[in-house]
């Protein structure tokens, strides 16, 4: 392949990315047209997410499962974080949390899941009360032991937002594939935790983080392929949230691991210790990476 081929494949790859920004962005001769989509992209438009490869049960020479914490305070998760408001921003950008409430209220996403083992299905009405408090103020009660109507002025309503998101809880699998000869990891689901709703605005306490829901990450990843995040290093191709997760391109604390003793976590049996906890967490994501290596040794 001469430099001539390169080139052009090159700047073939850099048109087809630059459409996959904001849509007709350039083009526009109206704000409304903006991230409108012409015919002629949509019918050039056969992108999806990058289907997984079948893997048989007997080409995975060894596996181990892994829950991870995903801290939305470091840097390197921030585009799972934001925006966290959404008033003026463009229906495209949305945050991790917002694209997955809104796709479970409208039933896009059929199932979600009460823990990370999938075993307890939840659908919206189930999980809404944990989403949201109604509170009656002081001056309610005065209006009901009046024996009158409550006022909705007197109803307090307070809804978890992409603000509130804390974690993310991610579960996955590390197997070593025979076939290809390499460690690989599959992501198996998530989950968004927040601190407990009706206890949220509370001052002084410290507030425990409880998981709203998971999703089987296989079910929505045609939804988080459509869903973009913000790519800070070119704004002209975002990244997709499936291919962001997929790839791996945030930072994760081991908190679990599958373990003979029920698979408990890393806290249960290294207490009130938060740097033996953290060094435990490494301990275990460098015995999964030495595992690709041992793989070599004769």
């Amino acid at each position: 392949m001469n430099w001539r081929s390169l080139f052009t494949i090159a700047l073939t790859l850099l048109i087809s990315g630059v459409t996959f920004g904001q849509a007709n962005l350039l083009n526009a001769k109206d704000p409304s047209e903006i991230g409108v989509k012409t015919q002629a992209q949509k019918d050039a438009d056969n992108d999806g997410p990058l289907p997984y490869g079948y893997v048989d049960d007997r080409d995975i020479l060894w596996s181990a499962t892994t829950w991870e914490i995903i801290d939305l305070d470091e840097r390197v998760n921030f585009p799972l974080y934001y925006p966290i408001d959404t008033v003026g921003m463009r229906a495209d950008r949305r945050s991790l949390y917002d694209v997955l409430l809104k796709n479970v209220k409208n039933k896009t996403i059929e199932k979600v899941y009460a823990d990370g083992n999938f075993t307890e299905v939840r659908k919206y009405e189930d999980i809404k009360n944990s989403l949201r408090r109604v509170d009656t103020l002081d001056a309610g009660f005065d209006q009901l032991n009046r024996g009158e109507k409550l006022s909705d002025e007197y109803i307090e309503v307070r809804d978890l937002t992409s603000a509130d998101i804390e974690e993310y809880h991610v579960k996955g699998v590390w197997y070593f594939d025979k076939r290809q000869g390499e460690l690989k990891y599959r992501l198996l689901g998530i989950a968004p935790v927040a601190p407990d709703v009706q206890f949220i605005d509370q001052d002084g306490a410290q507030q425990d983080l409880i998981e709203l829901f998971w999703v089987f990450y296989p079910d929505v990843r045609e939804i988080l392929h459509d869903a973009k995040a913000f790519n800070d290093r070119n704004a002209a191709v975002p990244l997709s949230f499936d291919h962001l997760l997929n790839a791996r391109r945030f930072n994760g604390l081991i908190y679990k691991e599958e373990n003979v003793q029920g698979d408990r976590r890393v806290k249960e049996y290294v207490k009130e210790n938060s740097l033996m906890q953290l060094l435990e967490s490494e301990r275990i994501k460098e015995k999964i990476r030495g595992r690709e290596q041992d793989m070599w040794n004769y």
